[in-house]
Formats: structure tokens, sequence, C-alpha cells
């Protein structure tokens, strides 16, 4: 039996992962805080990686797998001090965060990387993930894959960004839906069971190498038609100029009173990385309407009026519309 260690397992993508290597017959440990239970079928060991001693309980293991999905390149490389010589494949979680530049679209995996930050920089995620990955390379050279997503969404994201949208659409039904302007940008997504999926068959395989974890590139207003069908709405959808949205102070990509996913038109490396790798080694893509789909059950599960950690309330978007 494959004996598989999850650093992790207890969150949403990791948890997803353990539930595959369970799924597919392997023997696996997730290895996580204690605060949320491990999925079905795994065994939970409880360690803080912050805390010394963390990897006591699996330290006397042989692995035929070990998963990491940790930004922290401390925790990174203090796994692998401890468990790189007990390990025949390890997979680490990286991101296309990592790449030094967005402005060139199409770039595969040989762009360059973020280099550690200055002595008056400050590390953020993306520097610390390159960190992370150096260290996995220089600790297990052969034994270790880097995979790349971009972003990961689907029911259970904890972000709320992919579902705005679709949930946005539900909620506004006949009403009008603020959008950025379309034109000149897109969406790039990995569902996050595709992804897991392909994380586990990498570490089946015991593929070593990088590669990027994204979906195909939608346009910006294919995607906004999508989320519009998947969600039944059919009121107006109003669009606003970068530099209108800009000075009403509403952000781009993420958190409070922002668009999710709306990017400056100057990156478009950001929604075009290129997944040639990824369909090489089998990775699987479902339909970006299925990805929606799902979603809009987990919102309305999760409640389409609820406080959210990305996006406009409905009542600062109405607001903005009425000004238009």
């Amino acid at each position: 039996m494959t004996d598989v260690l999850v650093l992790g397992g207890t969150g949403w993508l990791s948890g997803r992962i353990a539930a595959r290597w369970a799924d597919a017959g392997a023997r696996v440990t997730c290895l996580a805080r204690g605060g949320r239970e491990a999925p079905y079928g795994t065994t939970l060991v409880v360690g803080d990686r912050d805390e010394p001693g963390a990897y006591d309980d699996v330290a006397a293991r042989e692995w035929d797998e070990v998963v990491d999905i940790s930004s922290n390149p401390v925790h990174v490389a203090a796994a692998l001090d401890t468990l790189g010589d007990r390990v025949k494949h390890w997979t680490y979680i990286s991101t296309i965060s990592v790449y030094a530049e967005n402005d060139t679209p199409g770039a595969d995996e040989t762009a360059e990387v973020l280099t550690p930050p200055g002595p008056d920089e400050e590390e953020d995620y993306g520097r610390a993930k390159a960190r992370a990955e150096a260290s996995v390379r220089s600790a297990l050279g052969f034994r270790a894959a880097v995979i790349r997503p971009g972003l990961i969404v689907g029911p259970g994201d904890p972000t709320d960004r992919f579902g705005y949208w679709v949930g946005r659409f539900a909620l506004a039904g006949r009403q009008a839906v603020l959008v950025p302007e379309p034109e000149g940008r897109g969406v790039q997504v990995i569902d996050v069971d595709d992804l897991a999926a392909f994380v586990q068959a990498v570490g089946a395989e015991r593929w070593t190498g990088v590669a990027n974890a994204v979906g195909d590139t939608v346009e910006f207003g294919r995607f906004v038609d999508l989320a519009r069908e998947v969600a039944g709405h059919d009121g107006p959808v109003v669009a606003a100029t970068d530099e209108w949205l800009e000075s009403r102070h509403v952000a781009y990509w993420a958190g409070a009173r922002s668009l999710p996913l709306w990017l400056p038109k100057d990156v478009p490396g950001f929604w075009t990385r290129s997944n040639a790798a990824y369909s090489l080694l089998g990775g699987q893509l479902r339909p970006l309407r299925e990805t929606l789909r799902r979603t809009l059950e987990d919102e309305r599960e999760r409640g389409l009026d609820r406080d959210r950690r990305a996006g406009l309330t409905r009542d600062d978007e109405l607001a903005l519309i009425a000004e238009l």
C-alpha cells in the first residue's frame, strides 16, 4: 500500500488532495494543527509547524509521497530537513505568483521567477513561494514535483473571489450588475477538484519537474456571459472603465470593495499562462460552465447575501451603478 503524508490535509485544497489519495487506495496521514477534521479514510496526526517537534510523530516512518502546500518557507525547509531522507517522492504546491513578470502572454515554466527580497523589502506571497520552491529543488532534486496553480476555484473557496460573479448574478436576478470593461482582459482558473486529481496523479507516477496547473484562457466578457447564464440573470450589465472604478476606490482582483478577477490590462501574462505541460501530463479540465454551476450551488448554501471576503456589497454596488 502507498503511504502518503499530506502536510495539512484539513484545509480546502489539501483536504481534497488527501481525499483523492485515499480514494485511490493509499494509506493517508494528515499532519495538521487539529482544528478541523481530516477527510474520511485518512488519519489525522496533530502537529503545529510553528512549534518544535511538529514532525516527531511522522519522522520515523518511510513515505512514498509527501505533499506540502505551505507558503511559509521556514515550514517547508523544516519539513525537508526532517522528512527529506525518508520519502521517495515529494510534491510541492506552489503558485504562478512566483513568476517575475506578467506582461508576456503564453509564458511557460521556463519564465524567470522572483528572487529573494532585498534587506529593505518584504517577502510577499510570490517571493515566499519562490524561496520554498528553491528549498524543495535543492534538497530533493529529481525526487520532487513543483506544481504552480493559477487561481484555484470551485465549491468551498475560502477567498470568495470566483464565486462572487455567479453568486452576484443570481442575487441580482433582474436587477443591474456592475462589471469592469471586459475588452482586453481574460480569466484563467483551475477547478480545485481537477487540481487535486492532477496532484495525486503526479505523485502516483512520481513525475518530477515543474508544471503550471491552469485552465484555458477565457475572455472576460465570455466569463461574464457564462456566469449570467448559469445564474439565470436577465438584468442589465453595467460596464465601467478602469479609471472610473479606481477613482471610486474599487480594488482590483480581491479583498473588500473589489471586483474579483479584475486585473489591469497590462498584465496579460497572468491570465494566459501556458498549460501545455499540464495537458501533456494528463491534467483534466472540466468545462467552465460546470465549475460555475457547482460554485453557484455552494454559494446558495453559504448565502448569496452573506458578508464576503472579496467583492462589493450589494448596497455599494447599487450606489456605484446609480452614479453611471
